[in-house]
């Protein structure tokens, strides 16, 4: 296909002023465009993938798009088609694992148009030729800012460069955070793009600013909402816990970079991310107690969204399954436990959400969501601050709607915006039960029935709490029994491995003393977190199958009459037409989570007039505010709703600053790179010629002198890791195979099975990895099995232990491993084992490897494994009886193929005359062999032989 960019005369769909001069710079250019969120990205990219469509005679491929992006492109290039009506145009196309088959792909591919393909099918396809990169017309990058080195991405474009140099590339990003972490980030990343200019459009850009503040303005209007006393109190707590959490983190790692490490930065939502990322490298050498901090930060910071978005019943019974997975459990010691339990705000966050509900005892008598209140409880239900003025501002706008109507092209449709779906079923169960009155006889103790009615007009949440709260009260119960057993079940399996640890120092060595006492004062169980064998806490979502197993088998029949309340069938099929009825616009109010880009479409479909931000996000108000301006004829007002001096607007103002800093720090960088100049994969002349010339030849050796590049084979399954890129980065020919033996081929003789940590832990559990190396022992001379760790991780096996159960004993899991590592190395005695830190070094080895060393054959390869393409003189047997028969006296290396060859088993083998032995292995070793089949074992002298021999 020509790769000549058209020129048609397209329709586009681009109304803003900014919007139009992008799509005409990547019209000409082949640039990266950094654009700020919320500015209408996805509209850019399908105008231009539309652009292309129009023109026909194309083949353009999407990369880096999910299924939701894949829909949306897919849902507006049929819209541009509805519009523009090109012959020429097929829309998009997906290739997934849905639609995977060679026949299937190769077809779409000669077929042209825009087809989306996901990053490691491409670049297999790409290496093996199924899609020839110089029929490509161009690459369309999203996610931009996910390229890397090591990432399939960069491998694509790589391969794609290669081959074609005339082909367009478009590169897409809307998060310019990420693209700061490192040292000039701008120009590596246009390094792996192989690309030469960058375009930046931030929010405070000229043409944006211009597009968007003009006459078209939306009305915001601002509603700083206050806390109550007891929220402030409870988000003053948690803030200390985590501003003394990160205080005993700078002290227990002063030689790590800690200048991020600081309050504001805690409210990010990635910040203990951050945090263990940096510890990774030394994860092993760090304190227990830092492991332990580092992992309470996430619970910290968890309590400090559910403050904000959780009623006060549902972050009561939130806190109430923290402090049970956190409380110390019996005979334990203080230092064992989470530190920030045994501050005094912990005490300040427990109590305080706990007088948010009631006040008075609690029996441990179950109650049922039908049943009254008991009489030693007083009820609080503080409701939050948000609900009312959200009933205010839904009062407002009904009035506002019948004082000022709208026109007959517009409509009253009110959206409610929020942060996720239970924020959203809790605003629903709000509106729908803010006007029920309780029933008089669960009203509070010494409430008057007028005080009720001034509250139902007003709208009130003591319905819909007072339900909580007696679902709370039958939950309590039935926690308390799942955690202790949970409890009873965790010390059994305590109990048992130190049994098994005491038996076994009997037979060793004494354990050190510290081991002993974490086993003792450690121990897992359902009152406290789960520690892992290197002490990191297990939290308690990791628990969440038992839990429910448990509470399943001790309330099946509360559960039961719960389900069967809130099952609800509608038998359609009786229903007349009376029973369906439509909504006008006015009547109806939608709840909805942020979804980003969807969100776009969400506006253009709604079309809504009044739109309530019940959780701040500057995303979405730039939405609107693209939304506003693109329609002129519309009115929209939105309500900004956000709690004064607290996390949530703290952390709002923090994500505004951040993408501002990183822009900052982009466009002076941008100023001051030099051009990158890249050349995709050709080998210089000078590395060509000598390749031809081998200076270390040995012993007389002469190997064929070629400028070919070194070739590698690879399994397709490989392709999820970076290894296969980086071996063609460095200039090594990867061959996409079938491999049925071996991960990796680097010679007729080399064969490699790579495992990273956790796929070596599966594979011993369920014994792949014995039958691997067995395979590969068969065919290849020189079977090599690779342990690769993660780049900047710890490279130790010790950190690795939390990956697998927590119940294990400190350092279990990991002796556990490297007694498997030793007894595959007695079992298979010619497997070698390669260490390596990173796949960068891995490449490293395998280009040591493979020289002096002929080139792998990719059809030989395929076909090792395969019993219908197998010679007969490389069948593969039974392991376990060639084991036997080669500790028999008279089998040799030598002579023992043969009678794998002629004899069905060891039993033929023993019932043979030494005239049926003499043509196999000849008249010696026959000799041994009948008489250590014909000796009788009598005596001490025979039995001591036949041990030697046999063992």
């Amino acid at each position: 296909m020509p790769a000549a960019t058209p020129q048609p005369p397209v329709k586009l769909s681009l109304p803003l002023q900014f919007q139009q001069e992008i799509y005409h710079l990547l019209r000409t250019e082949d640039i990266l465009v950094i654009l700020a969120r919320g500015l209408g990205l996805l509209k850019i990219v399908t105008n231009l993938l539309h652009s292309y469509d129009a023109a026909g005679n194309s083949l353009v491929i999407v990369v880096g798009a999910d299924d939701r992006e894949n829909e949306w492109i897919g849902e507006a290039l049929a819209e541009h088609y509805a519009v523009s009506r090109s012959p020429l145009a097929k829309g998009l196309r997906v290739i997934n694992t849905d639609k995977a088959t060679v026949t299937a792909r190769e077809k779409i591919y000669a077929e042209g148009g825009i087809v989306s393909v996901t990053s490691r099918i491409l670049v297999v396809d790409l290496l093996s030729k199924l899609l020839d990169p110089e029929t490509v017309t161009g690459l369309v990058i999203l996610h931009a800012e996910r390229v890397v080195a090591t990432s399939t991405e960069a491998f694509i474009v790589r391969c794609f460069r290669q081959h074609n140099k005339i082909g367009f590339l478009k590169a897409f990003s809307d998060s310019p955070e990420p693209l700061t972490s490192s040292y000039a980030p701008l120009a590596s990343l246009m390094r792996n793009l192989f690309l030469r200019k960058p375009s930046l459009w931030p929010r405070f850009h000229v043409s944006i600013a211009q597009s968007l503040e003009g006459k078209k303005k939306a009305e915001v209007i601002e509603l700083e909402i206050e806390m109550t006393a007891s929220m402030k109190a409870i988000q003053q707590a948690v803030m200390e816990c985590v501003e003394t959490s990160i205080s005993e983190l700078k002290k227990a790692n002063s030689g790590l970079e800690m200048e991020d490490w600081t309050l504001d930065s805690a409210l990010h939502q990635n910040f203990d991310a951050i945090v263990r990322r940096q510890l990774d490298p030394v994860w092993h050498r760090v304190s227990w107690r830092t492991k332990q901090i580092a992992n309470d930060l996430t619970v910290l910071r968890t309590i400090l969204h559910s403050l904000l978005s959780y009623d006060c019943v549902s972050l009561l019974k939130y806190l109430d399954t923290v402090l049970a997975t956190h409380s110390p459990p019996p005979n334990s010691k203080q230092q064992d436990q989470s530190p920030w339990l045994f501050m005094d705000a912990a005490s300040i966050i427990f109590n305080s959400a706990r007088d948010r509900v009631y006040t008075g005892k609690v029996e441990d008598s179950g109650v049922l969501p039908t049943s009254k209140l008991p009489d030693a409880l007083a009820p609080i239900l503080e409701e939050q601050p948000k609900w009312a003025v959200l009933a205010e501002i839904l009062q407002e706008i009904e009035t506002d709607a019948y004082l000022n109507p709208t026109r007959s092209d517009s409509n009253d449709t009110v959206l409610v915006m929020c942060n996720d779906q239970g924020t959203c079923r809790q605003i629903r169960e709000y509106l729908q039960s803010m006007h029920v009155k309780p029933l008089s006889r669960d009203l509070n103790n010494g409430q008057a029935p007028h005080e009720m009615e001034e509250q139902e007009a007003k709208g009130s949440a003591e319905f819909m709490l007072r339900r909580k709260l007696r679902e709370y009260l039958g939950w309590r119960k039935t926690f308390a029994q799942v955690s202790a057993s949970l409890f009873e079940e965790n010390q059994k399996s305590l109990n048992d491995i130190k049994g098994n640890s005491t038996a076994s120092s009997r037979l060793g060595s004494k354990a050190p003393a510290n081991k002993r006492r974490r086993v003792r004062g450690g121990g897992a169980s359902g009152l406290n977190p789960s520690r892992t064998a290197n002490g990191a806490v297990a939290i308690v979502e990791d628990k969440a199958a038992q839990v429910a197993s448990l509470l399943a088998e001790l309330r099946p029949t509360e559960t039961e009459a719960l389900q069967k309340e809130d099952l609800v069938i509608d038998d359609l099929n009786e229903a007349g037409e009376d029973f369906f009825e439509l909504y006008s616009p006015e009547d109806q109010v939608v709840v909805h989570p942020y979804d980003g880009d969807q969100d776009d479409q969400l506006l253009e479909e709604i079309r809504p007039k009044y739109i309530i931000m019940y959780s701040p996000s500057a995303d979405f108000i730039r939405r609107v505010e693209v939304y506003r301006s693109s329609h002129s004829d519309r009115s929209v007002r939105v309500y900004f709703l956000y709690y004064g001096n607290s996390v949530e607007e703290q952390r709002y103002l923090s994500a505004v600053r951040r993408e501002k800093d990183a822009f900052t720090k982009l466009i002076k960088e941008r100023g001051n790179m030099a051009v990158t100049l890249t050349d995709a994969g050709n080998l210089d002349p000078e590395e060509a010629f000598l390749r031809t010339v081998n200076t270390r030849i040995a012993g007389g050796g002469r190997l064929a002198a070629t400028a070919a590049p070194p070739r590698v084979v690879v399994d397709v399954r490989e392709f999820r890791s970076s290894l296969p890129s980086l071996l063609h980065g460095r200039s090594m020919q990867v061959v996409p195979c079938q491999l049925i033996v071996g991960d990796y081929v680097l010679s007729p003789d080399i064969c490699v099975e790579r495992k990273s940590i956790r796929d070596l832990i599966a594979s011993f559990k369920n014994g792949r990895l014995f039958n691997q190396a067995e395979t590969m022992l068969q065919f290849y001379k020189y079977p090599f099995l690779l342990i690769e760790f993660e780049q900047n991780k710890s490279f130790t096996l010790d950190p690795f232990a939390d990956l697998t159960s927590a119940l294990k004993a400190p350092d279990a899991e990991t002796r556990d491993l490297q007694t498997k590592l030793v007894l595959l190395t007695l079992a298979f005695p010619r497997l070698k084992v390669i260490w390596a830190s990173s796949p960068f070094q891995t490449a490293e080895i395998f280009e040591e490897l493979k020289k002096q060393q002929e080139e792998p054959d990719p059809l030989r390869a395929v076909q090792i494994g395969l019993d219908e393409n197998e010679d007969p003189e490389e069948r593969t047997f039974n392991t376990g009886p060639q084991d036997l028969l080669r500790t028999i006296p008279g089998v040799t290396v030598k002579n023992a193929s043969r009678l794998y060859l002629e004899c069905k088993n060891v039993l033929e083998v023993a019932n043979m005359s030494l005239e049926e032995l003499d043509p196999l292995v000849g008249k010696e070793s026959g000799r041994q062999i009948v008489r250590f089949f014909t000796r009788r074992v009598g005596d001490e002298e025979d039995q001591s032989m036949l041990l030697e021999h046999t063992v």
